[in-house]
């Protein structure tokens, strides 16, 4: 190994020493205090289970449209504590991920799934409006960027066709996207300009409303609670077993996400793949003008355009955060231990990752943060609702990494099975048509490695698929994103 090898590997391993193992969105003075656990039982007209994004727009959404609605909210650790606090804060108005899934999976439903992201989207900004929660929200749009000459010449076919559609889209060549972003790692962008498509602080929109919830609606909320058993109790009632006590509720809706739940229908929609982060400390403005990506008119929120993506944006205090790529893991037997989180080898890849993008931060910034979270990913990769009971408890899981905004669709879609003010959502087939459940282990620990080291391959091929992935994409079963 070259001295200069060794010298950088030092400088990244340097940068990353004095990183808090935590995500940056909670170490804010906005995170409140956690509220005492259930001790007793209780009776209510809905039960939600799971403190994230799912949970709390099904709170908020109900209680709108039907005041005396009597909810109780459980969380095992805190609000905001799982997925909903891990991610990178991308804001999307697509609510099946992508368009390209839509057209693989529903493309009978383009037009109507399409209406309601836009619709979705524009809700959930007049909610935080409305009731003045300050989630950091900045419109600026999505930008893929192409890592090399192929995959520059299929964004632009991708540009191209959207162009052709009405979309508003802007093209970057080479030259462009340098100009605004000064890295050698682009050879293009496409940036999603239009819509209300941009970057939130993620635990900011879950602690705001869960004071909502709390002060304006009067819903019981009990943080460190864990559902252990859920069951029919008569004709009428579904009776919830908890640590602390029990609940009886007319209805239940489950928002555990990819976390283990005693419905087994729940567990076999989705496993749980870790994904992991890092987040800079504050840039100077001199290093933002180094790397030309703090003006306001190139504050684009960024993904390479390859099946192992990353996703990387500034904040509002001028950091970068980075993630994705390579450094998703999937632990044997639906691993969920919160010791994932700490991954030496994982953050040691995205700090290497990150530098090879911005040599020119190199040992001038280092990291404050890092972290890991678990992204719920379902066989068709976008979120799984049902119902079961006879439509006295029903779920939404299994985001696969978009769940910023489909998460409040997924609670609409949730409440409505419930049988809460149902519409025309519930008949289409991207609500009525079931998933394919995972495969039991080791063969679901063998297929989702083979497929991420075939995804990385074909990345390296410039996007050609081989057997194994051309095999899933016949089954249905392809990454179509």
């Amino acid at each position: 190994m070259c001295s200069d090898t060794v010298k950088n590997m030092s400088k990244q391993l340097d940068a990353l020493k004095d990183a808090a193992l935590m995500p940056l969105w909670h170490d804010s003075d906005a995170r409140p205090e956690v509220l005492p656990a259930l001790a007793g039982n209780e009776a209510c007209d809905l039960l939600i289970v799971g403190g994230g994004f799912t949970g709390l727009w099904a709170a908020i959404q109900l209680k709108e449209r039907q005041p005396d609605a009597d909810i109780v909210l459980i969380e095992k650790t805190f609000v905001g504590d799982g997925a909903s606090g891990r991610n990178g804060g991308f804001l999307s108005t697509s609510i099946a991920h992508g368009e390209s899934n839509v057209e693989a999976r529903f493309a009978n439903e383009t037009e109507q799934l399409e209406a309601a992201g836009e619709q979705n989207i524009r809700e959930l900004l007049e909610t935080l409006e409305r009731y003045n929660i300050d989630a950091r929200y900045e419109q600026v749009g999505e930008t893929e960027v192409a890592l090399d000459e192929e995959a520059a010449g299929r964004l632009y076919e991708e540009y191209r066709a959207l162009k052709n559609d009405g979309e508003d889209v802007v093209w970057f060549d080479k030259q462009a996207i340098r100009d605004n972003i000064k890295t050698d790692s682009f050879f293009a962008a496409c940036w999603h300009r239009g819509g209300q498509d941009g970057v939130v602080d993620p635990a900011r929109i879950c602690w705001g409303l869960r004071e909502v919830l709390l002060n304006r609606f009067a819903v019981r909320i009990y943080e460190g609670t864990e559902m252990t058993s859920v069951k029919p109790l008569g004709k009428d009632e579904m009776l919830t077993v908890c640590t602390g006590g029990e609940i009886r509720s007319n209805k239940v809706l489950v928002a555990t996400n990819a976390y283990t739940s005693p419905v087994g229908k729940v567990n076999r929609c989705v496993i749980p793949i870790w994904d992991y982060q890092l987040a800079t400390e504050p840039l100077t403005d001199q290093q933002i003008e180094n790397i030309g990506w703090g003006l306001p008119e190139s504050r684009h929120a960024l993904a390479d355009y390859n099946n192992m993506f990353h996703y990387f944006r500034l904040t509002k205090d001028k950091r970068i955060t980075w993630g994705g790529g390579g450094a998703v893991r999937y632990y044997f037997n639906r691993g969920i231990d919160p010791k994932y989180m700490d991954a030496p080898a994982r953050h040691e890849q995205l700090a290497r990752e990150f530098f090879d993008m911005f040599p020119q931060l190199e040992g001038e910034i280092r990291f404050s943060h890092k972290w890991g979270g678990i992204i719920a990913t379902s066989t068709r990769f976008c979120m799984v609702p049902g119902v079961a009971y006879n439509g006295r408890l029903a779920w939404s899981v299994g985001y696969t990494g978009h769940g910023v905004s489909a998460s409040r669709f997924g609670a609409r879609v949730a409440l409505e099975l419930l049988g809460y003010h149902p519409s025309d959502i519930v008949r289409l087939k991207f609500v009525t048509r079931k998933a394919i459940p995972w495969a039991p282990e080791p063969v679901r620990w063998l297929g989702v490695r083979i497929t991420q080291f075939e995804l990385e391959r074909a990345d390296r091929n410039g996007g050609k698929r081989g057997l194994w992935l051309k095999l899933l994409d016949s089954l249905g079963l392809g990454f179509a994103c």
